[in-house]
């Protein structure tokens, strides 16, 4: 599959994301909460929890991702004392619709930040494969890169998680280095 794409040129076929879609996953605790919730289902308490914040506020963040489609309930259970519990699920909703170009600064600045939090969460920066490479691309060379990221991104999110898989987070960005102009 990544190899017809290569060949045909990578075209982005997905469905354009509606406005309240777009603002919805551009908040880096929302962004945080889908991650949380991508392999097993959590409740609002348990999420609330593991990013150290306010059940209230977070509930608030939940049901603006369960009302827009990116976070599923599940089937309701019985918590401690006998209260009900309504677990979430991740529908992996985000990585199928494209954004549009007005929404890319609010969504960066959220992938940013959901990403700084996540590495500080491990308290052993050491943890974390980083590299950095500064380049001179013209515009084809630049556009070819984008589109090796589109597929590669494309195919990791197609992966299937093989025997005693353990949960990773991917991060990559291009961007214009203005301290060298």
């Amino acid at each position: 599959m990544a190899e017809q794409r290569r060949s045909e040129g990578f075209k982005d076929d997905r469905p354009l994301a509606s406005e309240a879609e777009a603002k919805a996953v551009a908040s880096a605790v929302r962004l945080r909460i889908l991650r949380l919730c991508l392999d097993q289902p959590l409740t609002n308490k348990e999420i609330a929890l593991r990013l150290g914040s306010n059940p209230a506020t977070v509930l608030h963040h939940v049901r603006k991702l369960v009302e827009t489609g990116f976070l599923e309930p599940q089937e309701e259970r019985v918590g401690a004392r006998g209260s009900r519990e309504i677990p979430y699920l991740a529908t992996r909703k985000s990585w199928a619709l494209r954004l549009g170009e007005e929404f890319w600064s609010d969504l960066s600045t959220a992938m940013l930040d959901a990403f700084r939090g996540e590495v500080a969460e491990l308290g052993d920066p050491s943890q974390v494969n980083i590299g950095r490479l500064g380049l001179r691309l013209n515009e084809e060379q630049y556009e070819e890169i984008n589109q090796r990221f589109k597929v590669l991104f494309d195919d990791l999110a197609e992966m299937q998680p093989g025997p005693g898989a353990r949960p990773y987070s991917l991060f990559m960005a291009i961007h214009p280095d203005a301290g060298r102009e």
